[in-house]
């Protein structure tokens, strides 16, 4: 799908942003014109590119305050400018709140929340002293709007990280935008360890209104939306990008013969 956006003068830092979600997004951003600069603790394990440009790849680990600042120099340095940031690195392993650890619980809340924190403030800094300011998208989750068993750490998380985006927002208005993403169930390479097989994923996707799991690129296209002009207006926002949600477990139970109405 061609994108009606033209971002060919823009840099953009996506975080997490060279396997899953993160490499729909990079790809996204690539289609739009922009320079991507994609980090992550490791490279990609295919290369991740769009219409004939690939991203750059910078090591990163963004829980590491100075790894961080090196990272956003770096961006800099080569570039002249940072445009746009989508905190897109994250994620948690199943595990029951009763029985994980306090130092697993930490160790999710720092990925999920914290260590986007750390580099929305680097990027924020640079993004104050340009003319035309800056945008971060940060990627959050369903998760952290309704019941999250076997990962309530991080389900927690991006329940906070849609408050942090509304805070920073406010804070540093006008010059930089903050929105963010509510990402429903997406199509990765891990969809197998969460949902099983080929049955399984599909099985999944019958329960979202729209009838199928998400793309990476449906998620990329969203915070494309949100960096370019045509959301200049729109800061503090948390878009819901979840195919209209799941269907409520009710009418799987329900035995009325027809319609299945909620009252």
């Amino acid at each position: 799908m061609a994108l009606e956006i033209d971002l060919a003068d823009r840099v953009v830092l996506v975080t997490g942003g060279v396997r899953g979600v993160g490499a729909g997004v990079s790809r996204a951003f690539l289609a739009a014109g922009a320079t991507v600069i994609a980090c992550a603790r490791r490279p990609a394990d295919a290369p991740v590119e769009a219409d004939g440009r690939a991203i750059e790849f910078l090591a990163c680990d963004i829980r590491d305050a100075d790894a961080v600042r090196e990272l956003i120099d770096t961006v800099v340095a080569r570039h002249g400018r940072l445009d746009h940031l989508v905190n897109n690195a994250g994620g948690a392993p199943f595990a029951l709140a009763a029985t994980a650890s306090k130092n697993f619980h930490a160790k999710i809340v720092e990925l999920n929340l914290l260590a986007p924190l750390l580099v929305s403030q680097a990027a924020n800094a640079v993004m104050q002293q340009q003319p035309d300011g800056g945008t971060i998208v940060n990627i959050s989750s369903v998760s952290g709007h309704r019941a999250s068993p076997g990962t309530a750490a991080y389900g927690a998380a991006k329940a906070g990280m849609d408050n942090l985006t509304a805070s920073l927002a406010v804070e540093w208005a006008p010059k930089v935008r903050v929105n963010s993403l509510v990402v429903g169930p997406v199509d990765t390479e891990l969809s197998r360890l969460h949902y099983g097989d080929q049955d399984g994923i599909d099985a999944v996707g019958q329960t979202i209104a729209l009838g199928r799991l998400a793309a990476p690129e449906d998620v990329g296209r969203c915070a494309v939306f949100l960096a370019s002009p045509l959301a200049c207006y729109v800061s503090g926002a948390a878009l819901l990008v979840h195919g209209g949600g799941e269907r409520p477990a009710f009418l799987a139970a329900s035995t009325a013969a027809a319609g299945q109405q909620q009252s």
